[in-house]
């Protein structure tokens, strides 16, 4: 199978891929849409887009349905040319936001990916409620003051870390990071020092905490079902933008929609 998206989109679908062939269901590739490789051929693919108009996903939908290949669509938008043109689509209008910014569409979208792998996702909802639910400083503490934050992940988490980071440099232009958590140690730990952040979504490589530590940085992990704290960094994006004065909803120099002319 093949997953295809832009933006966040395509850190959802590069979490999917990575977690279907850590189950064991088979070789899985994510692309975005503009770089893709569906050429190689695939039994499958999975289109995700919120608004159902972005033009690199509808060009990716043309190839498919003109190749024959079979595939899915996830698009919150009814009437759409994705919904419409897509050979089966899954429309869930009811998660559509009308933020800029992607949260509860992408969640949801991962949510029902995960669920029809067969895992259990119940604590996930669990504990992603009580980040919603708690005190701002039980969720976040000194977060909402760092200078600076490099998300790192492992496996499907590397695509949460990606969005993580997305999120705060839309939410509060903020300089973020996101690498492979074993990638860290070589050479971005050279920006580590006191103020900032390094933030563990998922497996942590075993050593990197306290080499963390030996910098001065603080190393943010805890021990959640990575999609929960993909909400506290939902949480956080809200809250820096609230001590900055910024609409975390419209961020500057972005729409809901990427429409290329032509």
């Amino acid at each position: 199978m093949a997953t295809i998206g832009c933006g966040t989109s395509w850190f959802m679908g590069q979490a999917y891929a990575a977690r279907r062939e850590e189950l064991g269901q088979g070789v899985t590739d994510a692309f975005a849409a503009s770089e893709h490789h569906l050429a190689r051929g695939y039994d499958r693919v999975v289109v995700i887009s919120r608004s159902g108009t972005t033009s690199e996903v509808v060009d990716v939908v043309r190839e498919l349905r003109a190749a024959g290949t079979p595939h899915v669509a996830f698009v919150a938008t009814p009437g759409t040319e994705i919904a419409e043109l897509a050979e089966h689509t899954v429309l869930m209008d009811d998660v559509d936001e009308e933020s800029v910014v992607q949260t509860r569409f992408a969640t949801t979208t991962l949510t029902i990916l995960r669920a029809a792998m067969g895992e259990n996702l119940t604590p996930a909802i669990d504990e992603a409620r009580a980040v919603l639910e708690a005190p701002e400083a039980e969720v976040l503490g000194a977060l909402v003051e760092a200078d600076q934050i490099s998300f790192v992940g492992r496996g499907w988490t590397v695509g949460l870390a990606n969005e993580a980071a997305l999120k705060l440099r839309e939410s509060n232009q903020m300089w973020v990071e996101a690498y492979p958590a074993m990638e860290y140690r070589h050479g971005p730990i050279s920006i580590a020092e006191p103020g900032r952040v390094v933030w563990a979504i998922g497996e942590v490589p075993e050593g990197l905490a306290d080499d963390v530590a030996e910098t001065g940085a603080h190393f943010e992990h805890r021990d959640a079902d990575p999609m929960a704290e993909l909400v506290r960094v939902h949480r956080l994006c809200v809250a820096r933008a609230a001590a900055r004065g910024l609409d975390p909803d419209r961020p500057r120099n972005l729409s809901r929609s990427v429409m290329l002319d032509g």
